[in-house]
C-alpha cells in the first residue's frame, strides 16, 4: 500500500522533545494503525537548557553544539515511536534557529526563527505538505501554548502553509491544535496533593499555560497503550526532559493517567464520531476522506 492510500498525519512543533510529550502516544498509535505520520521540527532547539550536567559544554553561549545534540536525541525517539519521517524545516538548504525566549538577546539574533519572514517559511513547509498530502495537521495555538517565540512562529508558518497548500490545490480536512482541558490540570493537583511533589510546578489550573476552558477541547487521543512507547520516546531527550524525576514516578503510582491522553482543539474541518461521553472526538480521522 503506497502512502496515498493511507491516513496521513502532518504535525509541526518547534523544537525537538517538544512532539513527544504533546503527541508521542497519538503518534506512536496511529503509526500502529497504518498511517503515515510526518514530523516537522522548525528548529534544532539551540538555546533549550540542558539538563545533563556533562554536556554543558553544549550550550549556546559554550559551545554551541547543542542543536547537532538535539538532533539525535530527535531521531532516538522517534525510532521508539516508530516514526521513519521526520525534517527540519528548510533542510538541507537551510535551518532555523532557536529563538531563545522573549526579551533575551539570543531572541533579537537576525537569523533566528522569530525573525525568520513568515511567508518564507510557510512556503518551505507549503512544499512538505504537497509531497505528503496530509489529511490531518497537528501544530500550537495562536499563543503557542505557552508564549515561547518559537511556538508562535510555528503556528504562524503552519497555519500559513495550510493556507497556501490550498490555493495549490491541497486542502488539510482537518487541523488541530494542542492543548489541555483545565479540569484534566484540577485532576492532576489534586492527585499530587499531600505527595510533595507538585504538577508541573502549578498549583491551580489557572497557572498552567497550556490549559483551556474545558468547552474549547473538542478532541482526546487515548493512547494509554502507547505509553511505554511515549515514556521511551521521552527518555530520549535526556537535555530536556527528566524522566526519572519524582513527578514522573509519582504520576504512574497515582494511577493518573497524564501521558496517555493527548487533547486537541479542532480548528478546521468538522467533529466526527465516535465520541466519548462529554462529548469529544476520539478519532482525528473521524470523517476524514482518504484519497
Amino acid at each position: 500500500m503506497n502512502n496515498l492510500a493511507k491516513p496521513r498525519l502532518l504535525l509541526v512543533h518547534a523544537h525537538p522533545d517538544d512532539e513527544t510529550i504533546n503527541n508521542g502516544a497519538t503518534m506512536a498509535a496511529y503509526i500502529a494503525r497504518g498511517a503515515h505520520v510526518t514530523l516537522v521540527t522548525c528548529t534544532r532547539g539551540e538555546e533549550g537548557e540542558i539538563l545533563v550536567p556533562e554536556l554543558a559544554h553544549l550550550a549556546s553561549d559554550k559551545e554551541d553544539g547543542l542543536g547537532a545534540h538535539r538532533e539525535i536525541e530527535l531521531a532516538d525517539a522517534m525510532r521508539e515511536l516508530g516514526v521513519s519521517d521526520f525534517r527540519f524545516l528548510g533542510a538541507p538548504t537551510k535551518l532555523y534557529r532557536d529563538s531563545g525566549m522573549m526579551g533575551t538577546p539570543q531572541n533579537e539574533r537576525s537569523d533566528v526563527f522569530w525573525k525568520t519572514d513568515v511567508d518564507q517559511a510557510a512556503r518551505d513547509l507549503e512544499k512538505i505538505i504537497l509531497e505528503v498530502k496530509p489529511h490531518v495537521l497537528i501544530t500550537y495555538d495562536e499563543n503557542g501554548g505557552y508564549g515561547h517565540p518559537d511556538h508562535i512562529q510555528a503556528h504562524r508558518v503552519a497555519m500559513r502553509a495550510a493556507e497556501f497548500a490550498t490555493k495549490s490545490g491541497w486542502e488539510i480536512q482537518k487541523i488541530y491544535w494542542n492543548t489541555i482541558p483545565k479540569s484534566v490540570i484540577e485532576e492532576g493537583i489534586k492527585a499530587m496533593q499531600g505527595t510533595g511533589v507538585d504538577f508541573f510546578g502549578v498549583e491551580k489550573a489557572e497557572d498552567f499555560p497550556f490549559a483551556a476552558p474545558d468547552h474549547l477541547v473538542t478532541t482526546v487521543f487515548n493512547g494509554d497503550e502507547f505509553v511505554a512507547k511515549k515514556m521511551a520516546a521521552m527518555r530520549a531527550h535526556p537535555t530536556q526532559i527528566a524522566v526519572d524525576g519524582p513527578f514522573f514516578a509519582l504520576s504512574d503510582n497515582l494511577g493518573f493517567k497524564v501521558w496517555g491522553r493527548e487533547f486537541y482543539r479542532l480548528v478546521r474541518g468538522t467533529k466526527s464520531g465516535p465520541f466519548d461521553e462529554t462529548g469529544r472526538e476520539l478519532d482525528l480521522f473521524a470523517g476524514v476522506e482518504l484519497r
